[in-house]
């Protein structure tokens, strides 16, 4: 899996895993994109989402979705096509096309649409006898604030109801649902989640990285990470990893943390020594010379050179 051995790295789950997910944002990659995709990261891709409404535009669909299935990258189309089949009363025509393109995961959300949340989980009921089911909670509109307690209410509903994972909404923009518009996490809320639900039930969305640094220094290599973009899934495997400077002093072992401050206070104690002996030596020279620091004559006049 690596190119070389480096001891001490954090442990990371391998596929097919439970834990330390990463779910891929597909927006319309081209075939020879996809192909990209595979060849560079295909051991860190667990899953490919078709974002949103992409999959009905995204041409040579069938042979791309192949190529994620024979690479044992599990494939779900984006909950805002559930979404528009659900509003129209499709939802057998929906799951007929889920069938068709051999998906093995499907995603349930309510986020751009009013849902009455028993139907949302009659949905994840019936859809997890075939499919494994993600189920999407949170609103995709900024401003829209969902109290903690019904957020913990609606995740742990729609794990009993069959869903494999609930997915805390952030859009791929990273601005709403668990964050604030300025990316930020809402600390208190993901705090009470956490003490709520199984952690590794959540797949936490996290597009930018200072978010996917955050929730791994909270929650450790293995948490759980979505909507991240296709360059990204090698940068975040360094960061679950401890080889970028965002996570990097989280997963540096104990001793070599302690051991590296020692180093720095030695060697700042040294040079403060040196500068110390460096200092007192010219001062002994300057005296038997008659000279002050300022190159003046004891006395006070400038010494003439003879």
């Amino acid at each position: 899996m690596y190119n070389f051995e480096l001891p001490e790295l954090p442990e990371r789950t391998l596929k097919s895993r439970e834990s330390g997910i990463t779910m891929v944002m597909d927006k319309g990659l081209s075939l020879r994109q996809a192909e990209d995709l595979i060849s560079r990261s295909d051991d860190y891709t667990d899953i490919v989402k078709l974002g949103f409404g992409t999959s009905i535009v995204t041409k040579e669909l069938d042979k791309k979705l192949a190529l994620y299935h024979k690479a044992g990258i599990k494939t779900y189309f984006g909950g805002t096509l559930f979404e528009a089949f659900i509003v129209r009363g499709m939802f057998d025509a929906y799951r007929k096309l889920v069938s068709k393109y051999k998906m093995e995961c499907v995603e349930v959300s309510d986020g751009s649409i009013q849902m009455n949340h028993d139907d949302k989980c009659h949905y994840i009921q019936e859809l997890s006898k075939d499919f494994i089911v993600l189920s999407e909670v949170g609103s995709k509109e900024e401003g829209i604030m969902i109290r903690p307690n019904l957020w913990i209410s609606m995740m742990n509903k729609e794990l009993e109801a069959g869903a494999w994972k609930v997915i805390a909404e952030a859009r791929e923009s990273g601005t709403v649902g668990i964050y604030r518009p300025n990316g930020n996490a809402h600390v208190a809320l993901v705090n009470k989640i956490l003490k709520n639900v199984p952690g590794d039930s959540i797949l936490w969305e996290a597009p930018n990285k200072s978010q996917q640094a955050w929730f791994i220094s909270l929650l450790g290599s293995n948490v759980n990470l979505g909507n991240i973009s296709p360059e990204d899934v090698i940068p975040l495997e360094t960061l679950r990893l401890g080889l970028r400077g965002d996570t990097f002093k989280q997963f540096m072992p104990s001793e070599k943390v302690k051991g590296a401050g020692a180093s720095r206070e030695s060697s700042a104690c040294s040079t403060k020594s040196a500068a110390s002996a460096t200092s007192n030596t010219n001062k002994a020279a300057n005296k038997a010379t008659g000279k002050t620091a300022s190159g003046k004559a004891a006395g006070g006049a400038i010494a003439k050179t003879t």
